[in-house]
């Protein structure tokens, strides 16, 4: 009886209505994808194989651990991990795979700030943009992270450029999310002080909002750098270079040394940007 009362209405066309979609997006917007696919991986590979990859390792590895010293507070602890981790990753043959693995975090990092930031600030403003923007950001943080990867090789093939995507749309929300709370927590006293001595919309927004709500801000950029990080091995589903690659043909070939090594490599990356961007966010004397 309850079978047949579930039975009785016709499914409901969801599959066949997406792959539709997607197709006439991809049509549609086709003389937009492919000359992203086209310029976007041309200059993914220019970071990796011109630019990063001409800098000598042993010079990479010294300025990594530079940077590392100070922004931990002149404490060499952070600096040495960083020394002997990328020593590690070069001393087992995986350092241009460690340079792709980079570019494609970074890349996918500073796209999902420059994007995230602005949405988060408008959340702030607008009770409107807030509430139709949310139930995305909960759409986006809770679909697995897999699903990504249908769209991006739908509008843009595989390489570089669809792991660069997937990343993106995976990592934007926690900056969004952030820099919302951020600018929300602001106290009241400071915004009606600012406002009290006559600031404009964009003074008060750079000269009291932004470097209040700065910790906060910084805290969901550390996330969203982390998640971007974690798609590595996912994205190399799609043909996206780097560590992940090496992970993934590993666990295809069942060499199970070679997986660890590689993984190893990611969890040293994670470790110090993990480090870096925690200690840029700290408070100094």
């Amino acid at each position: 009886m309850l079978n047949s009362i579930l039975e009785f209405a016709p499914k409901i066309p969801v599959a066949e209505g997406t792959e539709w979609l997607t197709d006439k997006i991809t049509d549609m917007f086709s003389f937009l994808f492919d000359p992203i696919n086209e310029h976007f991986g041309n200059f993914m590979e220019f970071v990796a194989e011109d630019v990063l990859m001409a800098i000598p390792s042993v010079i990479f590895i010294l300025v990594v651990a530079i940077i590392a010293f100070f922004v931990s507070g002149k404490k060499f602890g952070l600096a040495s991990f960083a020394i002997v981790g990328l020593w590690f990753i070069y001393n087992q043959g995986h350092w241009e795979d460690l340079m792709n693995t980079v570019t494609l975090v970074l890349l996918a990092s500073i796209l999902s700030v420059l994007i995230g930031v602005p949405i988060g600030i408008l959340m702030s403003k607008s009770k409107i943009a807030n509430a139709i923007i949310t139930p995305i950001l909960d759409f986006m943080q809770t679909m697995p992270a897999f699903v990504y990867l249908i769209p991006a090789v739908a509008f843009f093939g595989i390489g570089m450029v669809p792991g660069v995507f997937a990343s993106l749309i995976f990592a934007t929300p926690p900056t969004v999310r952030f820099t919302n709370l951020g600018i929300r927590q602001v106290s009241e006293e400071l915004v009606e002080a600012a406002d009290a001595f006559g600031s404009t919309g964009s003074q008060k927004l750079f000269k009291v909002e932004l470097p209040m709500a700065k910790s906060t801000i910084m805290a969901g950029i550390n996330q969203t750098v982390m998640l971007a990080l974690s798609m590595v091995v996912i994205a190399s589903m799609i043909g996206a270079k780097g560590l992940g690659r090496e992970v993934l043909s590993s666990l295809q070939r069942a060499e199970a040394g070679t997986g660890f090594v590689a993984g190893i490599g990611i969890v040293i990356l994670a470790i110090i940007i993990d480090r870096l961007t925690q200690n840029m966010n700290k408070k100094k004397d």
